[in-house]
């Protein structure tokens, strides 16, 4: 027994160990491409302030601020934009022969897939951060207590994390970089703006209701902006963790064994 115990934390050193090692390679691709970090940044902040600006002034939000009701949605969509992320690096990786390379060394084949998520997890979660701070400078505050507050942004990265490995599993299926664009886009717009992301759903026709109150980007959204705004959550936060759930259950696998299948 105490040598099956000795292998398994063996086994799952390497794995961490490699696995930090591939996020770290991601992490420091923005430092040695501060073009990409910038335009990484600045067009959340671009999105928000037209959003706000553009389109603040002439949409009903239930008698709140429009910022108010606006930044806990751009919580949920900076997480899934940064998301598709993951579908053109694995894919530029894939194209120019980097993750076969990776696939010669003696390491934890998963923990190139691992890396890549969790950097991307890490980017934009920075993000996220950034637009509190932007969003606190036009006006917006939480209401519902710093936990809450702390919960908000957690169930945002959570979300963010589950959809991240739906687009790994898309960049590897295509492996192209433009059509990894835009397989990412073409379906995660959809979502996002056939959600109570920037309008109520009421709002809405009723057949595009019918699909905006199951769409996971508004059960989300709906307990990110209750969470933030003091609301009262009411059947959204277990439906947001069974749509992480079941998009991880989903997925994750799909994704492992589509990695393990390349040749």
């Amino acid at each position: 027994m105490g040598g099956i115990r000795t292998r398994i934390g063996d086994s799952l050193f390497w794995a961490l160990s490699d696995t930090l090692v591939i996020t770290r390679r991601n992490l420091l691709r923005y430092v040695r491409l501060p073009q990409l970090l910038f335009f990484s940044v600045i067009f959340p902040v671009i999105l928000l302030l037209l959003f706000n600006y553009v389109f603040g002034g002439a949409i009903y939000a239930g008698g709140i601020e429009y910022i108010q009701y606006l930044l806990p949605g751009f919580f949920v969509q900076t997480v899934l934009f940064g998301s598709t992320q993951t579908s053109v690096g694995l894919a530029e990786d894939l194209s120019k022969g980097i993750i076969d390379r990776f696939r010669s060394l003696p390491m934890v084949q998963p923990a190139v897939l691992a890396g890549r998520i969790f950097a991307d997890t890490a980017r934009y979660t920075f993000l996220v951060l950034l637009m509190i701070a932007v969003g606190t400078a036009l006006g917006f505050r939480f209401q519902g207590g710093v936990l809450d507050a702390v919960f908000a942004v957690i169930i945002s990265i959570l979300f963010g994390f589950a959809f991240t490995w739906v687009l790994a599993f898309i960049g590897m299926l295509v492996k192209d970089v433009e059509t990894a664009d835009l397989a990412g886009f073409a379906w995660i717009f959809p979502l996002v703006f056939a959600s109570s992301m920037f309008v109520p759903v009421e709002t809405m026709p009723g057949w595009l209701q019918a699909f905006a109150k199951v769409n996971p980007v508004t059960v989300t959204t709906d307990t990110v902006r209750a969470l933030s705004l003091g609301l009262s959550l009411g059947d959204s936060l277990w439906q947001t963790f069974a749509w992480i759930g079941g998009l991880l259950a989903i997925f994750f696998p799909l994704a492992v064994r589509r990695y393990r299948s390349m040749s």
